[in-house]
């Protein structure tokens, strides 16, 4: 499967555009919409010049293919376009490893529709410790478009 669009709208949201490469606070540098690497594989340094919303786009398209093979790698379950979608911005946000390691990867995999899910999506709101109201923002829109009835199709 790969991304909808609606994954990468909901992922531009919650990231925001960024012209000028910045560290992150999970301490990586980034740029564009929280892309942590070009499309050739380069890593993003603070000496790099801006980018346009345009190649923040390409760049975007280009990192989420890592994120889309990640999720389908680790699902031994069927599961819907919505649904593919949230788990894709949640492991874009969260990481691979957190994603693979995770119980909401291990509730999806046992039982896709189970409504205990949304409450997976909602453990991951801290900052270290702190709570993070855009956190919480964003997991509660993850756990919507998991849940959603509303169809979209592939990017």
């Amino acid at each position: 499967m790969t991304a909808s669009d609606k994954c990468v709208a909901l992922i531009k949201e919650f990231e925001g555009f960024r012209a000028d490469p910045y560290c992150c606070p999970a301490g990586f540098w980034t740029v564009g919409y929280g892309c942590r690497f070009y499309r050739d594989g380069k890593p993003v340094r603070a000496s790099d010049p801006a980018i346009d919303e345009c190649a923040a786009a390409d760049i975007l398209s280009g990192c989420l293919t890592s994120y889309e093979a990640a999720v389908e790698d680790a699902l031994v379950v069927d599961v819907n376009q919505n649904q593919f979608d949230a788990l894709v911005s949640f492991t874009y946000n969260c990481g691979i490893r957190a994603f693979c390691k995770s119980t909401l990867l291990k509730k999806v995999n046992v039982k896709p529709n189970d409504p205990k899910i949304r409450d997976e999506f909602l453990r991951w709101t801290k900052v270290g410790k702190v709570e993070s109201r855009g956190l919480m923002r964003r997991r509660q829109a993850e756990a919507k478009l998991y849940f959603s009835r509303e169809t979209s199709s592939p990017a």
